[in-house]
């Protein structure tokens, strides 16, 4: 039964230590499936194809991680998602768990009256075809993976204009609140989300969002 942790509002460096105890705590068997919820102060991540020498905006603190793809933004108002599974009870197929994690931000976006889906040949989830309104970069360590995805609800889209966001110009960014043309809070996302969670890695669950496990940003 996947589980889900709801850390709230966390540094980066915090959420990435628990992340990755989580990814072994995994490994272990001491614990199941687990979706972490959380946003992140703002913070620019650069995975493992770098930054391709590219200067990254002043102000904003900079972690090189072992997750896949480029550089990306991540700030309040931005949903981020990461799964913690176990790839060994589904076959090792690093391709097949890529493409369910983003159809999990497909169907919490149809949830919420936007029709979103992937495009041949590029990572994460677009408004028709044009505007990226998700990035995932997943890593995947004995056979668990950790990281994943970021969806833009109601988080300021300008920090993405400052570099070139997953190797892409920073104007095909969008968010949820921008395509529905209304302000979006995070939270109006979490439930479908969870929903579609649950419905592509698991059997339905009642555990309620828990307390988070690293400290929160006050």
């Amino acid at each position: 039964m996947p589980a889900v942790r709801d850390w709230g509002l966390t540094e980066y460096s915090a959420a990435r230590v628990e992340m990755r105890a989580l990814r072994a705590a995994r490994r272990r068997g001491e614990i199941g499936d687990t979706l972490v919820l959380v946003e992140h102060p703002p913070v620019i991540t650069v995975g493992v194809q770098g930054d391709d020498g590219e200067v990254l905006p002043d102000g904003i603190p900079v972690y090189r991680v072992e997750r896949g793809g480029k550089g990306t933004y991540h700030g309040p108002g931005q949903l981020v998602a990461y799964p913690i599974v176990d790839l060994n009870a589904r076959g090792r197929d690093v391709r097949r768990f890529v493409h369910d994690v983003e159809e999990m931000v497909v169907a919490a976006l149809a949830a919420c009256g936007l029709a979103a889906g992937r495009v041949p040949g590029r990572r994460g989830v677009w408004v028709d075809g044009e505007r990226k309104i998700a990035s995932v970069g997943i890593a995947v360590e004995e056979w668990v993976s950790f990281h994943g995805l970021a969806l833009n609800v109601g988080n300021d889209l300008g920090p993405f204009r400052a570099f070139h966001p997953c190797g892409f110009d920073g104007q095909v960014m969008t968010s949820v609140s921008r395509e529905l043309g209304r302000s979006v809070a995070v939270a109006e996302l979490k439930a479908p989300l969870v929903a579609a969670w649950d419905r592509l890695f698991g059997p339905p669950h009642a555990d309620a969002l828990r307390a988070p496990a690293a400290a929160p940003v006050a």
